[in-house]
Order: structure tokens, then C-alpha cells, then sequence
């Protein structure tokens, strides 16, 4: 079997994904990366040397401040002001949407899966993004780093995803871009794919983009399309004899 063809089956008749926005969904990690470098800049310039940006990518602003060794003010106030610069940075419209993400949630919505929005972020910078892209009327509901004590990678943004929406994990799809993300969303029992990364994460279904992730749903309905006529050879066998196994 084609490995295609393998990833197709792992998603074949899950209905809700579950998708993480920065780095999956829109283009923010250069906003992101010039907030908190003026953030450190301006409330904590000793830490700034040691500041690297990918190396936190998927972790919530707060978590990253102390990763960085922000004492409990310090980091308070790093977060107030990362939040303020990259929000300006989304209002004068520097975050941007990825190619294919729109195309992939038409295809979601239009064939009557549910998609959901689990991301690290701030609510407050989540609804500018999502006011800013458009994107928010796609997703039944959204779950923000305000929602959960723990970022990625620990499990607990996507536990309380199934908790709260009622997801079983044999239903649902993860989608994500950073190691943080996958290894929050496999370590919640779910199927991961994973997009825009040059080495995959453990435990994830990698795809270069999202319009690959189109192109696994075209290859999980010809998948399914093609149980149909096996399906009605077993039903026409059945029936010849007398319905008996």
C-alpha cells in the first residue's frame, strides 16, 4: 500500500478535526518573533541573547517567559507587552493566511466534518487573528491557552477538547506544524498530521502543506468509494445463501 494511500486509511470516517492556527493556518511566527523581540528589548534585554524563537514554537507566551528564566513579575510583564506588539502587528494586517488552509476548511465544512480550533495562543490575540483572516466562522469552537493551565506540549489543550466537545479520539484528526503541537496532540490519543515542518515529529502523518491535506481527503473518498462495490458483492453473496454467514 502506497503511503498515500496508508494515511488516507488513517483518516478515513474521522468527522472532526482539530486544528492549531499559528504556523498551521496562518503566517504569524514572523509577527511573533519581532513581538517578543521587542518585548525582551523593552521589559527584559538580558534575556534577549538567549531568546530563540523556533526553539519555542507552539508554547504559549507565558510558558516561553519563563522557559527564558523571567522571574513571576518580569514574565507578567513580558507577556502584557509581547501580547500588545504582536496585536498591532495582526491590526496592520502582518499575519497572513498560509496557501491552502482556506481550501482546506471549505472541503472540512462542505463535507459535513467539524472542525474545531485548538491553539496556544491568547484569546485575545486568537479573535484578532481570526477577525483579521476571516477564518473564525469555520470553526464550531475555539480553545485558547486561557482555556487550560498547560500549553503544548503537554496533552492538556487537546484533552480538554475531547472533555469539553465530546470527542471521542477514534472520531477525530489533529492538525499542527510544530514538534510542540504534535507531541501534545499524539499524547492525547489522537491521529496527527502534521504540515510545513523539513523533519517530522514523532508519531505524526507528515504532509508538506495543506493543500496535501486536500489531497488526503480526495484520496480517503476514492478509499471509500472503492469499499462500495465490495461491500455490495458481500451483501449479493449473503443473499444467494439464504443470508447465512
Amino acid at each position: 500500500m502506497s503511503p498515500r494511500r496508508a494515511a488516507a486509511g488513517e483518516i478515513a470516517r474521522r468527522r472532526v478535526w482539530l486544528c492549531d492556527l499559528d504556523g498551521t493556518l496562518v503566517d504569524s511566527a514572523p509577527a511573533h518573533r519581532a513581538a517578543f523581540r521587542a518585548a525582551l528589548a523593552e521589559v527584559a534585554p538580558g534575556l534577549a541573547g538567549s531568546f530563540r524563537y523556533d526553539a519555542h514554537a507552539g508554547a504559549s507566551t507565558a510558558d516561553v517567559a519563563a522557559a527564558l528564566g523571567a522571574g513571576p513579575e518580569v514574565a507578567a510583564r513580558l507577556v502584557r507587552r509581547k501580547q500588545q506588539i504582536y496585536r498591532g502587528h495582526v491590526e496592520a494586517g502582518r499575519v497572513e493566511v498560509l496557501p491552502g488552509a482556506r481550501r482546506l476548511l471549505d472541503r472540512l465544512v462542505s463535507g459535513g466534518r467539524t472542525a474545531y480550533l485548538v491553539t496556544s495562543g491568547s484569546r485575545g490575540s486568537v479573535e484578532r487573528v481570526l477577525s483579521a483572516t476571516a477564518l473564525g466562522g469555520y470553526f464550531r469552537g475555539v480553545l485558547t491557552a486561557d482555556d487550560v493551565p498547560t500549553s503544548k506540549p503537554h496533552p492538556g489543550c487537546y484533552l480538554e477538547a475531547r472533555r469539553r466537545w465530546a470527542i471521542e479520539p477514534g472520531d477525530a484528526v489533529a492538525v499542527e506544524d510544530s514538534a510542540h503541537g504534535v507531541a501534545a496532540a499524539v499524547r492525547a490519543g489522537l491521529v496527527t498530521l502534521q504540515v510545513h515542518a523539513a523533519e517530522p515529529a514523532p508519531g505524526a502523518i507528515a504532509m508538506n502543506g495543506l493543500d496535501d491535506v486536500v489531497s488526503l481527503l480526495d484520496a480517503e473518498a476514492s478509499l471509500l468509494d472503492a469499499e462500495v462495490p465490495l461491500l455490495d458483492a458481500e451483501a449479493s453473496l449473503l443473499d444467494a445463501e439464504g443470508g447465512c454467514p
